[in-house]
């Protein structure tokens, strides 16, 4: 007995001490955590790959065999990873190392300077691998031909010759070099590699800017760049089924977008003979037969039918429709000349610049100088009939929206136009637009509805235009054969809106899964549940789901298997993904298309799970699954989900962390609502301590319980994940809204959930603080002018004077912030003229001589959606009462940090400022004596002060 207890003690002593081996997160530790990226999966399913990166450093791809997940390779520092056709090879890029591009920027060398990308060509069979470098770009065919094609950047004429591997197929010959020591002549073209995956087949071609494959994979284009002066730019096609090689053109000095027809009868293009120094380069569009020689010039500017003033476009997206007898393009307008720009006689200096603002403009100044260069290459679509040879022009200045069906096998087109309520967008984002149907055939216009607050698409089968209104919160469909318009979801007892929703605008709808074959049925969501709607009316919709969703208060949603599908089909296995808006369990169910039978069951349990993806030839899948604690690896099972392998395994550094857990819990609002928030607790939390807590919040965010949340440096709220590792608890609650009182609807929802939370027992209520992002800066502006309970708080991005934030620009779209106010996120729901008291009462400037709690600001100079005056309004309020507060301003930064330094720097600010206060740690230098402007960029006074 005394010896069982001896080792027991032993065990005891050993499982303390592992314990105590695991560590908190520094901010030293992001670095190295790292994430999973590209998943992709052969069509036979018989091998997955993906890439692995940390934060910063080296990244690899990993391909590893779906049945046997022991049998896997490795490419270092490789991405952009695709497969073969046939599955048999891997390919992608191999970068250069970070370490080595670091020391050559510290030694002043620009980006020219730096060591090129590579290509790496891994055959699977055996795991050999081959090495092209210097590579530019590299493609494939999208969907069959086990070919590759490779474009090499330009030699380094500075570097000695590098040794070429044997089967490196673009080592030099003899011949080559003696060549090569001739006088070159400039180009901005260089060699392109087209290749079979085993190197057996190879076809050079020299000066290359632009290329790419049909399709299937039987030919590949190739535009060749002009040499010098010479007139010599050509485009050609290369046959991969003999290796011909054909020149279709020549003396042209720009060739820019073409396209393969689907038959592989046709080629187009659009070119221009102009000199590449003309500021007015005139394009026009051909066309070759392939297989013929010569091609023929189909339409300029001068073709009949063509747009008044209107010029074939250098970038009109051209497209064949499925059959190929119709020829898509961009038509865009001439070019135009202003007597006050072309005077050569005024000097720069003394030409006007100034921006006028019109109350009659549909779109404000900043709106239309961000979208300047959209406008200006801005096209209308026109269609060329190959048989007639005529041209039909479809879209122009009133109506430029025009959406063909996916494969253009329609003789008809949707168009919408919101010019008549485009003035209206400044304050109202959910305006109207007018729909057409479009004959391809003339350009006839139909008007099919006015004022419509939807997005309108065409049925696969033509037959129907359907959208979700927005005004009736419900589906409509237009008949185009009857002309007539049908409510789909109307008549149907579920809910069909979003029943969350809480912002003075209309409700979003759940969407839909799309349509069966021939347009016999539309497959919509309601809430939880999925229908099947017959247009036509003749059936009674059908619940497929059976009544399960709202029964378990579980979403099912379809998921798609088929990128390619272009309807549903009622042969293939109906997956559905489920949500489970309760407890929070997720997974897949498989359905009936018919709805006889209840949804059955796959996989459900305590975790999220997505990007279920499908091989495209095999009945093997891969998906997604994580919790708090697990990061989401790639795992390996079949059509039943029964059996997961895990195939990825990230971070296995985290097993040597303090990680903490999560739980989910609910609270009821001042109001009596019943909400949900999430607690996440300290790995070795004990109940009977006291925590320090953190409170973050942003809308509802309960349903993100299984969410991994990887340490990273923060672009501005703080980290869960380091500061539960570091002793913390934080408290995330959902928040519900009233219209006109969304200050006061947070503190009614807030207030509470933490107040439940110190119930609890293990929460030191003395040391309590809240932080926020944009609207969540805005609440926690607004709390710490209401409350006193928050030790500390941090805002990033507050709007703190609806007044004048009300007037301002969203700087990073041009729009006006009144929509903001009067319809959505800030849900004041009327203009300040008629809300006056709303916009005082929501703004915490006005009550700024109330507030106790030291404040962290961070609002940057050139944030694009809350105006940075807003930070320096609520900061100098602070500073004016003698509150302490800090502003933090990070120089050329937009509302997130983009920025990876400045994220690091304000992740060590935050845990310093809110460790200071909740935790008693000595205040950091940048706190008790500021970074005057003179030291600025020559300290970052991380050090603390002696206390």
């Amino acid at each position: 007995m005394i010896r069982l207890k001896a080792i027991l003690f032993l065990l005891l002593l050993s499982f303390s001490a592992f314990a105590q081996q695991k560590r908190s997160l520094t901010h030293d530790d992001y670095d190295g955590w790292e994430s999973i990226s590209s998943t992709i999966i052969t069509p036979d399913g018989h091998w997955v790959g993906y890439g692995v990166g940390p934060q910063e450093g080296d990244a690899k791809a990993i391909f590893v065999n779906h049945d046997n997940a022991s049998l896997r390779y490795q490419v270092p520092r490789a991405g952009n990873i695709t497969f073969s056709n046939d599955g048999k090879w891997a390919v992608g890029k191999i970068e250069a190392q970070q370490d080595s591009i670091r020391k050559l920027k510290l030694k002043g060398k620009k980006s020219k300077d730096f060591p090129k990308d590579s290509l790496f060509i891994l055959s699977l069979a055996d795991g050999n691998i081959e090495k092209l470098t210097r590579i530019k770009s590299f493609q494939t065919p999208k969907k069959e031909g086990n070919w590759l094609a490779v474009h090499f950047e330009k030699e380094d004429k500075k570097k000695k010759p590098e040794d070429k591997s044997e089967n490196d197929s673009t080592a030099k010959s003899a011949t080559d070099k003696k060549e090569a020591k001739k006088k070159e002549l400039k180009t901005d073209g260089t060699q392109l590699l087209v290749r079979s995956f085993d190197g057996k087949i190879t076809h050079v071609i020299e000066r290359v800017e632009k290329y790419g494959f049909s399709e299937m994979g039987e030919y590949l284009y190739f535009i060749q760049a002009t040499q010098d002066t010479l007139d010599n730019a050509t485009v050609g096609l290369l046959s991969l089924k003999d290796g011909k090689q054909t020149v279709l053109d020549s003396g042209m000095t720009k060739y820019t977008d073409v396209a393969f027809s689907k038959d592989l009868k046709h080629f187009a293009y659009v070119a221009s003979g102009d000199s590449l120094k003309s500021k007015k380069p005139y394009y026009q569009l051909y066309l070759n037969v392939i297989g013929k020689d010569g091609v023929t010039k189909i339409v300029d500017q001068s073709t009949e039918g063509i747009l008044e003033n209107g010029v074939v476009s250098k970038s009109g997206n051209l497209r064949f429709s499925e059959d190929g007898e119709r020829l898509f393009f961009g038509v865009a307008e001439d070019y135009k000349t202003y007597a006050y720009e072309e005077d050569s006689t005024i000097l720069d200096e003394e030409r006007v610049s100034l921006d006028i603002w019109g109350w009659q403009d549909n779109d404000l100044q900043p709106m239309q100088l961000k979208n300047k260069n959209r406008e200006a290459n801005k096209t209308f679509l026109a269609v060329y009939h190959l048989k007639p040879g005529k041209l039909v022009q479809l879209g122009d200045e009133k109506i430029d929206n025009i959406n063909l069906d996916k494969d253009a096998r329609y003789k008809v087109a949707v168009a919408t136009d919101d010019n008549p309520y485009r003035i209206n967008f400044s304050w109202d984002t959910q305006i109207g637009r007018d729909v057409y149907l479009i004959d391809l055939e003339n350009g006839d216009r139909k008007l099919v509805a006015k004022d419509v607050t939807g997005y309108p698409s065409l049925s696969p089968a033509g037959k129907y235009i359907n959208w979700y209104s927005y005004t009736d919160s419900t589906y409509i469909a237009y008949d185009i054969t009857s002309g007539k318009l049908i409510d789909l979801t109307g008549a149907i007892s579920d809910d069909f809106y979003d029943q969350l929703h809480d912002t003075p605008s209309m409700p979003r709808g759940y969407g839909s899964a799309g349509w069966t074959k021939d347009d016999k049925a539309f497959i919509v969501y309601s809430q939880y549940d999925i229908w099947k709607v017959d247009p036509s009316g003749k059936k009674e919709p059908v619940n497929i789901t059976k009544g399960l969703g709202k029964k378990e208060s579980t979403s099912f949603r379809r998921e798609v298997l088929d990128r390619e599908e272009e309807y549903i089909n009622p042969k293939a296995p109906l997956i559905l993904s489920a949500f489970n808006d309760r407890n929070k369990k997720s997974g897949y169910y498989i359905g009936d298309i018919e709805g006889k039978e209840i949804p059955e069951m796959l996989v459900f349990t305590d975790h999220r799970y997505y990007g279920l993806e499908k091989a495209k030839d095999a009945d093997k899948v891969i998906v997604r699954r994580s919790t708090f604690q697990e990061y989401p690896d790639v795992y390996a099972t079949d059509m039943a989900l029964t059996n997961l392998v895990q195939l990825s395994h990230a971070n296995a550094q985290q097993e040597n962390i303090k990680w903490g857990t999560v739980e989910l819990t609910e609270y009821m609002t001042l109001k009596g609502d019943s909400l949900q928030g999430l607690i996440y607790k300290p790995e070795d939390f004990d109940a009977n301590q006291k925590y320090p807590m953190m409170v973050y919040f942003y809308e509802r965010r309960s349903d993100s319980y299984h969410n991994y949340i990887t340490p990273a440096p923060s672009a501005s709220t703080i980290n869960i994940a380091y500061f539960v590792s570091n002793g913390y608890v934080v408290f995330v609650p959902d928040i519900k809204y009233d219209i006109g009182h969304p200050g006061k609807s947070a503190y009614d929802c807030i207030i509470p959930g933490v107040q439940s939370v110190v119930a609890q027992g293990y929460v030191d209520e003395n040391n309590m603080a809240i932080q926020g992002q944009s609207w969540g800066g805005y609440q926690v502006a607004y709390l710490v002018t209401q409350t006193d309970m928050f030790k500390a708080a941090g805002a990033g991005a507050p709007v703190a004077n609806m007044t004048s934030a009300y007037g301002g620009i969203r700087w990073g779209s041009g729009m006006s912030r009144m929509f903001q106010y009067e319809h959505t996120q800030s849900r004041i729901g009327g203009t300040l003229w008629e809300k006056p008291m709303e916009y005082i009462e929501n703004s915490p400037l006005f009550f700024a001589d109330q507030v106790n709690t030291p404040v962290l600001i961070m609002h940057n100079d050139e944030d694009g959606a809350v105006p940075w005056y807003q930070g320096i309004e609520f900061f100098m309020s602070l500073k004016r009462n003698r509150t302490p507060a800090w502003l933090l301003v990070y120089n050329g930064e937009d509302h997130n940090l983009r920025q990876r330094k400045n994220r690091k720097d304000l992740s060590i600010r935050l845990s310093q400022f809110f460790d200071h206060y909740l935790k008693g740690e000595p205040a950091p230098l940048w706190m008790t004596e500021g970074i005057p402007a003179v030291e600025k960029g020559k300290t970052l006074k991380y050090d603390l002060s002696e206390e």
